[in-house]
């Protein structure tokens, strides 16, 4: 490694766009990059010394917090790294920014403009305030993303303080008079607006987000400068190094919507032509001493290079030489608290995530159901909410306890499917296989 050169480590349990992205670029720069994931993360703590492996100088915080039941796993292990090297963006600002009530908190004591809100966990609170926003308000997760959870509701109807054992909070609607909705989404890095784009909701849908089909067109240059500096002081004062901020005005007002910390960039690039995953490398880079050219950073955000890495494990021709081998069909041992059954599974690489059959969910007790997921699934442009359970599975005397699906699969032939959270741990051979009795 040259004496300049940064060691710099993604902390991304996911594959995502982003974050190959901004592995891409990291490399791109002249540095190293990682991949701190399942397969690669080790730290030591010996003799008072702690030690990270692989061995990175700066770590950039690409975990994705607002779709997973083990937050508080995942920020810990954001903490882990954060008490050893500099890591963009810190955990603590991720939770502040991650609930979104609490960023609309932070945000007002700072004079920032939000929209009115509403938080009780008690149903008849919740029922009698709601009509304080008038006839429509909007009803949201605290948690959440791409949309999801963030409904346009009645206020004379019944509304509930926890959805799918989620907290959930009411909003004023910032209604514009326009027939559909739009907002505007401002990207910042590192104290500077790196792109922005101006987002409108499909026809009946009030949700502007690009997953909801919403259209984007490219404001950055012709944002007003003071709506610049609002997502530049939101940032600073959420304590965030980059996030995708939204914002909406009504009557000469500007209202911040949500602070994003994970912030896609497939919208704003096709808005804009502007990949921030340069922007944030540099950042990193710069933070500790490294040394990046700006041409070269100014040509790599023209593109959006999402493929695979050079640093991804999975590049590494050993790296199912210690892996136990499984097969296309296994028999393996599913346990609730009503007994175990041993079923034949199938194995499936695009699954991210284990399913069983309802009725054998049922019969060996597994639950309680936790929450819902969206799945989509062949050539399903829509995707479907399942709901999901914690689920032991035993695959050759060892067992995994994974958040698993629950489908009806009595007209298939495997009432178990094992996704990734279960085939991670294994190599998978599709020419063994166990035939059914």
């Amino acid at each position: 490694m040259a004496d300049d050169q940064v060691s710099v480590g993604v902390l991304s349990l996911h594959t995502s766009k982003e974050t190959k992205a901004i592995l891409n670029s990291i490399e791109a720069l002249g540095h190293e990059a990682h991949w701190l994931r399942h397969d690669t993360i080790e730290v030591t703590i010996e003799d008072g010394v702690v030690s990270i492996e692989p061995p990175v100088d700066v770590v950039i915080n690409r975990l994705l917090l607002s779709r997973t039941d083990k937050l508080g796993e995942f920020l810990g292990l954001a903490y882990v790294y954060a008490d050893v090297v500099p890591i963009l963006n810190r955990p603590e600002a991720v939770l502040r920014a991650l609930h979104k009530f609490a960023a609309a908190t932070t945000l007002s004591a700072k004079g920032i403009a939000v929209p009115d809100s509403y938080l009780a966990l008690d149903q008849a609170r919740l029922d009698e305030f709601a009509p304080t926003y008038g006839e429509r308000a909007v009803y949201k997760f605290t948690i959440g993303t791409h949309g999801e959870g963030t409904s346009l509701v009645r206020t004379d109807e019944l509304l509930e303080p926890l959805a799918m054992d989620r907290q959930t909070f009411l909003q004023e609607f910032i209604e514009t008079d326009v027939d559909r909705p739009f907002d505007y989404r401002i990207y910042v890095v590192g104290g500077e607006v790196v792109g922005a784009m101006c987002r409108t909701a499909r026809e009946g849908e009030f949700r502007t987000n690009v997953a909801e089909g919403g259209a984007v067109e490219d404001v950055t240059d012709s944002l007003p400068t003071m709506v610049k500096e609002m997502a530049i002081d939101v940032t600073e004062t959420v304590g965030l190094d980059y996030a995708g901020i939204d914002i909406i005005e009504r009557d000469g007002t500007w209202y911040v919507l949500e602070v994003n910390t994970t912030a896609g960039f497939r919208g704003l690039f096709a808005a804009t032509d502007v990949n921030p995953a340069p922007f944030i490398a540099k950042l990193a880079i710069d933070q500790v001493g490294g040394t990046v050219d700006p041409d070269r950073v100014d040509m790599l955000t023209e593109t959006l290079d999402d493929s695979i890495p050079s640093c991804h494990p999975g590049l590494n021709e050993n790296r199912d030489e210690h892996r136990p081998p499984i097969g296309y069909t296994e028999r393996v041992s599913v346990s609730g608290t009503a007994g175990t059954e041993t079923v034949l599974a199938k194995s499936d690489t695009g699954a991210r995530r284990t399913s069983i059959d309802l009725g054998l969910a049922a019969e060996i007790g597994a639950g309680p159901i936790k929450q819902s997921t969206r799945v989509r699934s062949g050539l399903r442009q829509t995707a479907k909410a399942r709901p999901v359970v914690d689920l032991v599975v035993g695959v050759s005397g060892t067992w995994h306890t994974v958040t698993a699906s629950i489908e009806d699969r009595n007209h298939m032939v495997y009432p178990v499917l094992l996704g990734r959270d279960i085939l991670q741990h294994y190599h998978v051979d599709v020419t063994r296989g166990v035939e059914e009795e």
